[in-house]
């Protein structure tokens, strides 16, 4: 089983180990659940990332996302997002804005929702061969099959 992004939505504990309770259940005895969040506690850096693309139709959109943390005594981040879309070759142009709020959890609080979850977890760094990117962390959960 695969859980990419959409964890990133659990905001508080609670809502992480429903998440990961849930995955157990589905998982079989002897399984793996590779859960891969966007970031964790220890690594996160606010971050502003850009681009857009151009159909050829004269349809266009540019993007600006901008993510920080705007307290961090709590488990959540926020990611402000504005984005241009052009509909038509004749240039008109609107703006869209979405903020989302994303759940920022340590490696301890992780590995302990995991276990409380029943899976044995450990922490993996994905492979980045040919980027120079940090590599982000991810999760490999196995289900322990009965003895």
């Amino acid at each position: 089983m695969f859980i990419h992004d959409a964890v990133t939505y659990m905001t508080t504990v609670d809502d992480l180990r429903a998440a990961l309770e849930t995955a157990f259940v589905h998982c079989r005895p002897g399984g793996i659940t590779v859960v891969f969040p966007d970031e964790v506690a220890e690594t996160f850096e606010p971050s502003t990332e850009h681009g857009g693309s151009d159909g050829p139709d004269g349809r266009s959109a540019r993007y600006l996302e901008w993510s920080w943390d705007p307290d961090p005594s709590d488990t959540v981040t926020r990611t402000e997002y504005a984005i241009v879309v052009r509909e038509s070759a004749t240039g008109t142009c609107r703006v869209v804005h979405e903020t989302h709020h994303s759940g920022l959890f340590d490696r301890a609080t992780w590995l302990s929702v995991f276990r409380g979850a029943g899976f044995e977890p450990e922490i993996v760094l994905e492979p980045t061969p040919s980027d120079d990117r940090r590599p982000r962390e991810l999760f490999l959960a196995r289900r322990p099959s009965p003895v």
